[in-house]
Order: structure tokens, then sequence, then C-alpha cells
């Protein structure tokens, strides 16, 4: 067995394992928990009641946080023209077409978070789907990141609009903000969030649609939320 940190253990003694907690108890333990020096991120993972092997039950999308996730986040746009200009006025930090995929396909380079793209991009950027998707930085419609107003998608991402896609596994582990962020803001961009997710129960999936929900921050134990 792993052994934990004795901060990690002193952590674990506030949280009941056999209790699911209110978003705003779980949050409230939360930042009480002892932590490293830096400041936490705080995660959620969403247990969903869904087959992950079957396409039309994949949940997938963008959200925009009420509060942001209190992080830079780099912006990368596939774009050229006028398009690529606006990208680059609104925020983008990294703007290019063939010679950006050049650089993700030859050299490996992903230094970025998120990836935009205009639709007429697609036939470049199409290509680099084996390198991009395993990452999950490849650009889609139903992301919200292969869009004609690619500016107004970097300014959204840029203030703190998150991807999410569902695991092998049917969860979903998204950054929801820090562990800083004033209770009221943590407890809103979380309950947003599930409420998000509630409303993108595929039609085929059957029983339960969100099964559990976990929250933690990124050196801490897990805190069970009430769901239902």
């Amino acid at each position: 067995m792993r052994k934990r940190s004795k901060r990690y253990e002193k952590a674990a003694k506030l949280v009941d394992p056999d209790k699911r907690y209110a978003v705003a108890e779980a949050v409230d333990v939360l930042r009480k928990m002892p932590g490293p020096k830096f400041d936490e991120s705080v995660r959620l993972c969403v247990r969903l009641g869904i087959d992950a092997k079957k396409s039309d039950q994949i949940v997938r999308g963008a959200y925009s946080l009420p509060h942001g996730i209190g992080k830079t986040v780099r912006v990368a746009v596939f774009a050229d023209g006028e398009h690529a200009e606006a990208a680059r006025a609104a925020g983008a930090d990294f703007v290019g077409a063939q010679d950006l995929a050049d650089k993700v396909a030859n050299e490996g380079w992903m230094d970025f978070d998120v990836a935009i793209a205009h639709p007429s991009m697609m036939r470049v950027v199409g290509k680099l789907g084996k390198v991009l998707g395993p990452q999950g930085k490849m650009p889609t419609p139903k992301a919200g990141t292969v869009v004609d107003a690619v500016a107004q998608a970097v300014k959204e991402f840029k203030a703190g609009k998150i991807e999410f896609r569902n695991d092998a596994g049917g969860n979903l582990q998204v950054i929801l903000g820090k562990k800083s962020f004033e209770a009221k803001k943590l407890e809103e961009n979380i309950s947003a969030f599930i409420d998000h997710v509630r409303s993108l129960r595929p039609a085929t999936a059957k029983g339960n649609f969100i099964v559990g929900a976990y929250l933690s921050p990124s050196m801490g134990p897990s805190i069970s939320l009430q769901v239902a």
C-alpha cells in the first residue's frame, strides 16, 4: 500500500468516508485541509452511469464556469488571414496554420492548454488527430473549439471556459478553481458544472446518470458529494 504523507493523513481525518457532503459542506472541509506551499487546484470527478464504449453515450463539451478556474489558459489557434488577426487581437497565445500544424506533428509541440480551429483549417488540423486526440486537445465542433468566431472562442477560454470528455471508465475529471478561491465562488462553480452535466444525459443511458461526484484538492483526499 502506498504510504501517504503526514499532511495527507491529517487532511483525510477531516473527511467522513461514509458521508455524502452538500457542496457547501465539502468546500468548507476542503478549505480546512492542510496543503503544500502552492495554491492547489480544486478537482471534481463525476462518475457517470453510461457505457463509455458506445459512441452515442459519450459525454463531452465545453462550459464557461461562473468564476473561471484561476489559471492562465494557453490558447493555440489554427487560422489564417483575418481570422488569425482576430485571434491575436483577442489574446491567443499561439496562432498559425500549416506552420503550427507542422510544429505539432513534427516536433511534438504541446505547450498549450486549448486548441481552437477555424473550420477552413480542418483540412490541416484533421491530420493531427492521432497526436492531439490522446491529449484531449483535438479541436471539435461539439467542444466549441471548431468555430467561425475564433476571437470569441479565445476570449471565452481565456476567461475560464473548460473542455471535458468522459474517460474509458465513464468518468469526467475537471479542474473547477483554486483552493484560495472564496468559498462561495467554488460552490457556484461546482454546482453550475454538475447541473450542466446533468443536462447532457444521453437518450440511451439507463439508470442513474450521475452515479457519484468527488471533490478534492490536487494533493489531498476526495470528498463524496450529494448529487441526487
